[in-house]
């Protein structure tokens, strides 16, 4: 799966996609991260980071704000219930 959207985003970007950051779920423990940084590695990356999904979310939507604010962001799964 990794490769299909490494070699997909290559593609759309025109360029090559040799490092990532990757999300996994929050209640992954060390050694499914381990697996999941194991995965992008056998796809072709360098996996910079692994972060937690609901955390992705957060960084993604204050990535532009320029005000200062705080915000919470609810990861509802469909047997998980994750803030940050």
């Amino acid at each position: 799966v990794l490769r299909k959207l490494v070699d997909d985003a290559s593609k759309f970007l025109n360029d090559k996609v040799q490092k990532a950051v990757v999300t996994v779920p929050a209640y992954f423990n060390d050694s499914q991260r381990t697996a999941t940084k194991d995965a992008g590695r056998i796809a072709g990356l360098e996996v910079l980071r692994i972060i937690n999904e609901p955390t992705a979310a957060s960084l993604a939507y204050g990535f532009e704000k320029k005000n200062n604010e705080t915000i919470l962001v609810f990861d509802l799964g469909g047997g998980t219930f994750d803030v940050s």
